[in-house]
């Protein structure tokens, strides 16, 4: 597999108890399941991936590049993760952010 996606679940991301929007791991692991794209796609629903000052944070690795998301806030940008995780499948590679994803890179200050 040449591209992973690792959504966080720790402790801050997916917390509302801490005001922060719900992960939808659940939907996700099902949407990967059903649409097969674990064929070129990796899911992984990880602890806390860090800065939990971004919360609700995604890493995406590829063979050329490591891509951080923070702040996925809404249904929306989960829905982005899965377009483009569906695009990857399709074309067996990764060519870009969609446009309602990309504000929400930011590269962790510890890189």
């Amino acid at each position: 597999m040449s591209t992973k996606f690792y959504v966080c679940s720790g402790c801050c991301c997916g917390r509302t108890e801490k005001g922060n929007y719900e992960v939808p791991a659940e939907l996700l692991q099902s949407v990967w399941h059903e649409a097969e794209l674990h064929n070129q796609v990796e899911l992984k629903i990880t602890s806390c991936l860090g800065p939990c000052s971004m919360n609700n944070v995604t890493l995406i690795k590829t063979p050329d590049k490591s891509i951080w998301l923070g702040k996925l806030n809404t249904a929306e940008h989960f829905t982005a993760l899965i377009s483009l995780a569906e695009d990857i499948n399709q074309s067996g590679e990764f060519k870009d952010l969609p446009d309602l994803l990309k504000p929400h890179k930011f590269i962790p200050s510890s890189l």
